[in-house]
């Protein structure tokens, strides 16, 4: 008499010998799949890259010859120096006053924390021309406090400064958040002082966010209109940046040269943010390489 043994699953149809599993469209697994991976190329190609790719192409309607002639123009020269010295200047100043907000925020406790904590991402929700309305009437020529910026390469700083200050203090902070105190408590009781926990041991940690903070904060000054439209002034050589000057020459009915002059802006920003994005991931590799 034989013995037929019960297996789990037995009764179950194995599959064919080289048959192949069907991927599903969307794989709820942590992936998107195949469908959701094209859903989100097709949005980001409309959404980025057409409009780039529009805009580059206008900017070579005059040839190569004709974009060169567009970006080197004095004047054109002159409000792209403009720009980016007084957004590299913007990026170091966020990077260490957003840096200190956020320590602020994270390790210490004072009445009205939730309040300030709010505040810091009004920039966001707040019209940029509004912005400007408020600085010209603090810093201009009927200044409240005697301190007249208008019109000036500082008044720049303060209006980029106030508008690109939350991405420093937002990349920061939830970093901090997450930094292990007790390598702090441990320098300390080796006798490291304040200084020394911080540049050897705090620093290392929160480099990346402040580079990916001052990158972002970066790009957002080098394009931004609204916040310094009313308190720049606009002069030639001087204050005008680069988004009045594009502005300008479409005014002119020069579209070719405010694309060629876009285009030019963009590079910059795209740099930038590349070579940050590089140092910080380094950063943080050889920080995971030390530990």
């Amino acid at each position: 008499m034989s013995t037929t043994e019960t297996r789990p699953g037995a009764g179950a149809a194995a599959p064919a010998p080289g048959a192949r599993r069907r991927k599903p469209l969307f794989a709820f697994t942590g992936t998107a799949g195949p469908l959701g991976i094209g859903v989100a190329t097709l949005w980001l190609s409309i959404i980025v890259l057409l409009p780039l790719a529009a805009l580059t192409t206008h900017a070579f309607d005059d040839g190569l010859s004709g974009f060169v002639d567009a970006v080197t123009a004095p004047a054109a020269i002159a409000t792209l120096r403009v720009t980016v010295v007084v957004s590299v200047i913007v990026a170091l100043i966020n990077a260490v006053m957003g840096t200190l907000i956020a320590w602020v925020l994270v390790r210490d406790d004072f009445p009205g924390k939730k309040v300030v904590n709010a505040l810091i991402d009004l920039p966001f929700a707040l019209p940029t021309i509004v912005a400007s309305i408020v600085l010209l009437s603090l810093y201009g020529p009927m200044s409240p406090i005697g301190l007249h910026l208008n019109a000036t390469q500082p008044g720049l700083i303060i209006a980029l400064a106030f508008v690109t200050l939350p991405f420093v203090v937002r990349a920061v902070q939830p970093v901090l958040i997450e930094t292990d105190r007790e390598v702090e408590e441990a320098a300390a009781s080796l006798g490291a002082d304040n200084v020394t926990i911080f540049r050897s041991v705090v620093l290392p940690t929160l480099r990346p966010a402040i580079l990916g903070g001052a990158g972002l904060a970066f790009a957002r000054a080098i394009g931004e209109y609204g916040s310094i439209v009313l308190i720049g002034g606009n002069i030639p050589y001087e204050t005008q940046v680069a988004s009045q000057y594009i502005q300008q020459q479409i005014e002119m009915d020069r579209p070719v040269n405010a694309a060629a002059v876009s285009v030019a802006l963009l590079l910059i920003a795209f740099v930038a943010l590349f070579v940050l994005r590089v140092a910080a991931s380094r950063g943080r590799r050889r920080e995971e390489n030390d530990a």
